[in-house]
């Protein structure tokens, strides 16, 4: 594996800049284009490119590409040398597999909105968690994604954590034996501008009380997902917490912050640093692309995005 460059202290916009030159054919046909690419602020890697150091093991989540119909994006992260995918339907986990790649981190079914901090939802969310479980051990995918739920009228936050820890104390056994992760998503509150860009509501929206709900399930099978963008809106310090809690970090998300767009030189986050930070933590798990794409060319954004990430 080739040894990746060493990269001086310099901005991402400076990077950007001295690394233009080594890629050709950026443009894409941005004059055929019109002002759409013209005017994008980054670069976008050709065609043919394909991630080339691979110390993050990349994944994407794939609902953020659509309408790209998803035979055809599971082809172009074949073509980029992704390592992983997630968020597709599961009816399409064996062509992912076919195609080289692994499934990273498996739907936990009852979604960011039903989840266990109301009692009335305790054994929906049980029943949906061990179905995720094994399937996510059947088809060999680390990880299973769970979430608070949305704060409920007269449910105090005591009894919130309770009924939350309970839930995933239940399940915890399966995910033990089955060796998978359940992996607890800290969402934002603070964003309302966009259904996916932030979630006003969620409960679980401080990336600290999230790792103590996963302290007091007291398994090494209960991970945070810890979504880079999601923690810099409503905490910041992401290298800080990185190291702090890298011993609970089960999964990873990224996308440009205030936007959730591309992570490119728009944005605030410099995830040059950010990724070399989690790699120098010892973190070995998948790193996955969450950016919704601001971009006319979704494909470029997707290529854009994997070269960001191969530091």
């Amino acid at each position: 594996m080739p040894k990746p460059p060493s990269i001086p202290c310099v901005s991402r916009r400076g990077f950007i800049r001295g690394a233009t030159a080594a890629l050709t054919g950026l443009a894409l046909g941005a004059e055929a284009k019109g002002s759409q690419i013209a005017e994008e602020p980054s670069i976008i890697p050709p065609e043919d490119y394909r991630i080339k150091f691979g110390r993050v093991k990349q994944s994407v989540m794939a609902w953020c590409f659509k309408p790209i119909p998803e035979a055809e994006l599971i082809e172009a992260c074949r073509k980029l040398g992704l390592a992983a995918m997630e968020g597709i339907g599961a009816e399409f986990y064996p062509l992912i597999k076919q195609k080289g790649m692994q499934i990273a981190l498996v739907s936990g079914g009852h979604g960011f909105k039903t989840g266990p901090l109301s009692r009335e939802n305790r054994q929906f969310c049980v029943d949906k968690l061990r179905e995720a479980i094994h399937l996510a051990a059947e088809v060999g995918a680390p990880n299973v994604i769970t979430f608070t739920g949305m704060r409920a009228p007269g449910v105090s936050d005591e009894q919130a954590d309770k009924n939350c820890v309970e839930c995933w104390k239940e399940v915890i056994p399966l995910a033990e034996e089955k060796g998978v992760n359940l992996c607890l998503e800290h969402l934002n509150s603070r964003d309302d501008t966009h259904p996916m860009k932030g979630h006003p509501g969620y409960y679980g929206d401080d990336v600290d009380h999230c790792v103590d709900l996963i302290k007091r399930v007291d398994s090494p099978r209960m991970k945070l997902l810890f979504d880079i963008y999601h923690v810099q809106v409503m905490n910041g310090d992401v290298v800080r917490r990185i190291r702090q809690y890298i011993d609970y970090i089960g999964h990873v998300h990224t996308a440009g912050v205030p936007g959730r767009g591309e992570m490119d030189d728009t944005q605030e986050l410099k995830y040059l640093s950010v990724l070399r930070e989690l790699i120098e933590a010892g973190y070995k798990g998948f790193v996955a692309q969450e950016c919704i794409p601001t971009w006319e060319d979704k494909l470029g954004a997707l290529r854009h995005g994997a070269w960001v990430m191969d530091v």
